[in-house]
């Protein structure tokens, strides 16, 4: 008998991986030049750490993951995702405490049906955010995944946002979908109604068509959601909108069970049935759940098989460091456009936003400490001139201030 691979998990050979290796090189400089460092985390881990993380409501711990025995009768599992193992390792170290931009990439395992733009070892890369508070880190990530799409020739796509909002919202919500969806029951499917049972919240992401028609007229999330996510999905959408197809769908939940706050999805129609490819949110409680203590995070995931289908790219080169420094109370839109069109304007350069509200000389020291070769400085001062300081981190120490398009310029022709 003919030994085979197993089924859902394809072989790579030299000619599929040419295309793999730019795309690798390309999502590596995207995120290193947003000061994002590297993580690996091991394939095996305690099946635990999934059932605690992902969520029993989850089809990924219902069915879906390779969950085994070893030798001491201990349950350990394949990874069905990145973000769980990322927590773990920082809680292990014990680093709750430090803010963190990191990224990893590798492969993943889910038994599920294999179909076009999914198997059951697949791979991905993603990007977790540690630390960081809801505002700033959001731009900066949705930021990064035009910046990725731009980058690999990526011109057909869509992004997704919603809110989840606090755990009040989604109490009073689920409250209100379970007594609509109660004398319904009998039209659900059986996947469904454990949902409801579970996590009401999920039934959003149904693919049932009964479900979905149901649902047409059924509470909406959006009208218990407070006026502050609103007010942040709508400023999102208005920074964004001149970037990119960017709207907010306010059935979009995501289907793991960790997800607070704002949640994304990217789309495109020329991948077919299972058209996203990129998907994320913020998940502040994780850390928490994991027996860690309390630690902000957002972070996104993306299908490498899936985005393989979509690029058209080149290798990009390794070019210098530069900290974008912000002080004193600033505009989050307007500063964020800033930090967007520098990228832009130069995506070899490592553009570092601290995302911080510290001191000026705690951020220098860090800047320092970190060997960037530049910083760009924005405070009360620079901006009641309407300039920007630009300033040598060498011993020369030369700055000087600059209107924003000699800012582009200078920036361009690092």
């Amino acid at each position: 008998m003919d030994i085979q691979s197993l089924r859902g998990m394809p072989d790579l050979f030299p000619e599929d991986l040419e295309k793999w290796h730019i795309l690798e090189k390309t999502l590596s400089k995207v995120f290193h030049s947003c000061g994002t460092k590297e993580i690996r985390t091991p394939l095996l881990e305690s099946t635990e750490l999934f059932n605690r993380s992902v969520g029993n409501s989850s089809d990924i711990v219902n069915k879906e993951l390779y969950s085994f025995l070893d030798r001491n009768d201990k349950s350990i599992s394949l990874r069905p995702e990145g973000s769980a193992s990322v927590i773990r390792a920082i809680i292990q170290k014990k680093q709750e405490h430090e803010k963190h931009k990191l990224w990893y990439q590798g492969p993943m395992f889910r038994y599920e049906r294999p179909q076009k733009g999914r198997f059951r070892q697949f791979h991905q890369a993603g990007v977790e955010y540690l630390g960081y508070e809801e505002g700033l880190s959001e731009y900066e990530l949705i930021s990064m995944v035009i910046q990725l799409n731009q980058q690999l020739g990526i011109k057909k796509y869509k992004i997704k946002i919603n809110h989840l909002g606090d755990k009040d919202t989604k109490e009073n919500f689920c409250n209100a979908l379970k007594l609509f969806l109660e004398p319904h029951l009998d039209t659900l499917h059986e996947k469904d109604i454990a949902r409801l049972e579970s996590n009401p919240l999920r039934i959003l992401d149904s693919k049932e068509e009964a479900t979905q028609n149901l649902l047409a007229t059924a509470p909406r999330f959006q009208d218990f959601l407070s006026e502050s996510p609103k007010t942040f999905l709508t400023n999102i959408v208005q920074h964004f909108t001149d970037q990119c197809d960017i709207a907010v769908d306010s059935s979009l939940v995501r289907g793991l069970d960790y997800y607070t706050g704002l949640v994304f999805e990217v789309v495109s129609e020329d991948l077919g049935a299972q058209d996203a490819f990129l998907g994320g949110g913020r998940y502040d409680h994780l850390s928490k759940e994991l027996g860690g203590k309390g630690m902000e995070a957002i972070g996104f995931a993306i299908g490498l098989e899936r985005i393989i289908d979509l690029m058209q790219i080149q290798p990009l080169q390794n070019v210098q460091k530069v900290a974008f420094i912000t002080v004193g109370e600033q505009d989050q839109q307007k500063t964020y456009k800033i930090a967007h069109a520098l990228r832009e304007a130069n995506l070899s350069v490592i553009l570092d936003a601290f995302l911080s509200s510290a001191t000026l000389k705690s951020q220098l020291k860090r800047a320092n400490k970190h060997e960037h070769h530049f910083a760009i400085i924005i405070g009360e001062e620079e901006r009641e001139l309407g300039k920007y300081l630009w300033k040598d981190l060498s011993a020369q120490g030369d700055q000087e201030l600059l209107h924003f398009e000699a800012l582009i310029d200078k920036y361009k022709n690092l």
